[in-house]
């Protein structure tokens, strides 16, 4: 991710708006939703490493567009191939490390694997944020130009992995199974159900502050354009450290003080950040990263706890799926109050959402909790 730590500043070097970059960001989530539960379904028909690989390549199109288009229209192209390659990938990348250690019959340590990922994929990000700090200095296109020469080593790995056994394998393709499973994540199975609404509503708030509030937060408290590549590692750095370990604090918190945890930091991040415009906002960001790096593992092995095999990709695919929906309509949101309003303003509306939405599906989460108890 050479480009993240300076994604906004090229968006405006090339002409757009803040409320332009929203909407360009929404349509990469919608992009995502269109195929996202389809794609979770795909690899758990066809198999993980099929649709692995076709999401890598559509990967590699999508950076090469990005670095040939100089307007709006040619990022929206870019952003909704990179949209369909995502939604390939995520969902089945979990769904197959999961698979892989329950055929090892080491299960019980997915949330240890993947935090490691987690941590491991936050190391190499903000290695890129330091080399993009160096690319930027030729011009603010070039990140993009060689994260098109990242984005293909990713096929060749795909390439290169090992399907699990699974023990169960979905044989029926069709429209009515993929609804048949989402009614049953999202009606049937309650406890199921808000597992996934509460990490999808997690998982939206810190993609919001991570894809439209940071880099636009350090511009309002006129940090220089350089300190971006310091800044944006040290914070993903954060993230990858306590996802290393996110299975031990869990461990020793226990889920149901983990989730109010969360549940509380993640959305006072933002209401606590719109209150401060300063240096000392950088000590606020430098907390929700620690909280992001503890939530995406320990949420995702609860989710993946509740379902078989057979559907595991489609299941995590349904939560990915929900975090793009809540995604597309805060993000125009934020834009627009940003352009005619502040961001301050954009930025406690947005945690006061996500307060009541994490608020109230933590609740009806701890009350399964203590009925399955």
């Amino acid at each position: 991710m050479l480009f993240m730590p300076f994604m906004i500043p090229f968006y405006q070097d090339n002409g757009l708006t803040f409320g332009q970059i929203a909407i360009l960001k929404a349509i990469y989530s919608i992009s995502i939703v269109v195929l996202e539960i389809p794609s979770g379904y795909l690899a758990d028909v066809l198999g993980r490493k099929k649709t692995l690989i076709i999401g890598s390549i559509l990967g590699f199109i999508g950076f090469f567009t990005y670095s040939i288009s100089y307007g709006l229209i040619g990022f929206i192209i870019a952003e909704i191939i990179l949209g369909f390659g995502q939604s390939l990938i995520s969902g089945a990348d979990s769904a197959m490390l999961y698979d892989t250690l329950d055929d090892l019959g080491r299960k019980d340590e997915y949330t240890k694997y993947e935090g490691r990922i987690i941590s491991l994929g936050n190391l190499s990000e903000t290695l890129a944020g330091i080399a993009g700090g160096v690319l930027v200095g030729i011009s603010l296109r070039f990140p993009y130009i060689v994260q098109t020469g990242v984005a293909f080593i990713a096929i060749p790995a795909a390439l290169s992995l090992y399907e699990p056994k699974r023990k169960i394998i979905a044989l029926n393709f069709g429209f009515k199974y993929i609804l048949r499973i989402v009614k049953d994540s999202l009606y049937i199975n309650k406890e199921l159900r808000w597992n996934i609404l509460h990490s999808s509503i997690i998982g939206a708030a810190t993609l919001t502050m991570a894809t439209l509030v940071v880099q636009k937060y350090l511009l309002l408290i006129e940090i220089p354009l350089f300190y971006f590549g310091i800044i944006w590692p040290v914070l993903n750095i954060t993230v990858g450290a306590v996802a290393l370990y996110a299975y031990k604090i869990e461990s020793k918190f226990k889920k149901p003080n983990s989730l109010i945890l969360i549940s509380i930091i993640i959305p006072l991040g933002f209401i606590a950040l719109s209150q401060i415009i300063g240096y000392w906002g950088l000590l606020i960001l430098f907390i929700f990263y620690v909280f992001r790096g503890f939530a995406t593992p320990i949420l995702k092995d609860y989710i993946n706890q509740l379902c078989d095999s057979d559907v595991r990709a489609t299941v995590l695919s349904v939560r990915n799926f929900v975090i793009r929906i809540f995604f597309a309509i805060i993000g125009p949101f934020i834009g627009w109050q940003t352009d005619k309003v502040s961001l301050q303003s954009a930025i406690l509306l947005t945690g006061v959402i996500f307060f009541v939405l994490a608020g109230f599906t933590l609740v009806m989460q701890l009350r399964h909790l203590k009925v399955k108890a």
